[in-house]
């Protein structure tokens, strides 16, 4: 299958070198005096989208910095790319603020610097909502493309990261969106984790969104849990590339002080990589092997970790939560779990189980499902809750 192929393909290939990265992207104040808000862009600059290299796509890119917040409330710059289509169409049109599955930690496996040349995994499946004309924007999270290390996993960031992209979106004179942009959220894995805290917190954190649903999937909505059931598996390099985004987002953490030699290699290596590399470092190894005491154990780190934990709050706005029931690294218990808790708290929610395959292969056979979702979201047609 293509769309497969291609993907697998650009993650192995997310080599490239980093693109042009303004100077005075990480000032935090505000353009010739101006207040700062969430979501301002601070520049742009033109870019390119081509899901595999040379692939034309009939759209307009542009690479933003945009001014966010970080999971403590401080003010923060990230970077992203807006796509919209040139498409004749003049009137409005519909914006998808897409949240990426896991690409690593290093700055060259930014979205950003890989959708120009093809290399990003899952263009393919953002080349399926530009074709159906909706704008899309893609946000590189904190720390990854932009000075300090990606926050990887701490959820609140990510939230925020991806509602102040698609303010950045509707901002951006060139990309033609305004106030009244219908917004869908979109995200898988840890753009699952990103694209369901940007639902919980956009009630509250950009209520001028017109946002009408997120569709969100393969969701690791615990950390705790996710961490016991990957330590010493398959998956297990994603721990301790968890570990190092929440030590980058809380330095008092000291994660440094929990590894052995072994473990600080590991993560010294996997702040460089991108996920093919870094996921193959570290599997099947146990958080025992290589740290001289369990961070998770300790109640700072299981504390933050926490902050990161999704249910609390029931999304405003419609859902879509998919989940694969064989999924081998993120639970299929800890979907239902959030699930169950959103259903409680008066979500209108509508849950899909996969029935065939597995993590990765359940962004790429769900994704037209998602798509079509969010088409119903944004003409307006009912939901069809299952709490």
């Amino acid at each position: 299958m293509r769309l497969r192929s291609s993907a697998l393909v650009a993650a192995v290939a997310a080599l490239v070198l980093s693109a042009w990265v303004p100077a005075a992207a990480a000032a935090p104040g505000g353009e010739e005096g101006s207040a700062a808000r969430p979501g301002d862009v601070v520049d742009s600059a033109p870019s390119a989208f081509h899901p595999l290299p040379g692939q034309p796509t009939g759209t307009r890119a542009w690479k933003v910095h945009y001014r966010s917040t970080t999971a403590d409330g401080a003010p923060n710059v990230v970077s992203g790319t807006v796509l919209v289509p040139q498409d004749g169409r003049t009137g409005p049109r519909p914006l998808v603020t897409y949240a990426v599955g896991t690409v690593g930690l290093g700055d060259s496996c930014a979205p950003s610097n890989n959708l120009p040349y093809g290399t990003a995994a899952e263009a393919n499946l953002i080349q399926q909502l530009t074709l159906r004309g909706w704008a899309v924007v893609v946000t590189d999270y904190e720390g990854l493309g932009t000075p300090g290390l990606h926050t990887y996993t701490v959820g609140p960031s990510a939230g925020h990261a991806v509602l102040d992209a698609a303010r950045a979106a509707i901002r951006l004179p060139e990309a033609g969106l305004g106030a009244d942009t219908p917004v869908g959220i979109m995200g898988y894995s840890q753009g699952g984790q990103a694209s369901s805290w940007a639902a919980e917190l956009q009630g509250s954190y950009a209520p001028e969104l017109k946002v009408k649903g997120t569709a969100t999937g393969g969701v690791p909505a615990d950390l705790m849990k996710v961490a016991a059931f990957n330590n010493g598996s398959y998956g297990s390099g994603l721990i301790f590339m968890a570990a190092a985004g929440q030590d980058a987002a809380f330095p008092e953490l000291k994660l440094d002080s929990y590894l052995n030699p072994a473990g600080r290699a590991l993560v010294e290596g996997m702040k460089e990589g991108c996920v093919a590399i870094d996921a193959i470092a570290g599997s099947f190894k146990r958080i025992s092997d290589l740290t001289t005491r369990d961070p998770l154990a300790q109640p700072d780190w299981r504390a933050r970790l926490d902050q990161s934990r999704l249910g609390r709050t029931a999304p405003a706005a419609p859902v879509l939560q998919y989940h694969a029931l064989g999924d081998e690294l993120i639970p299929y218990a800890v979907g239902r779990q959030l699930r169950t808790d959103w259903c409680a708290r008066g979500a209108d929610l509508q849950f899909d189980t996969v029935l065939l395959g597995e993590h990765v292969s359940g962004v790429i056979t769900h994704s037209p499902t998602a798509a079509n979702w969010l088409a119903d979201r944004f003409a307006g047609r009912a939901t069809h809750p299952d709490c």
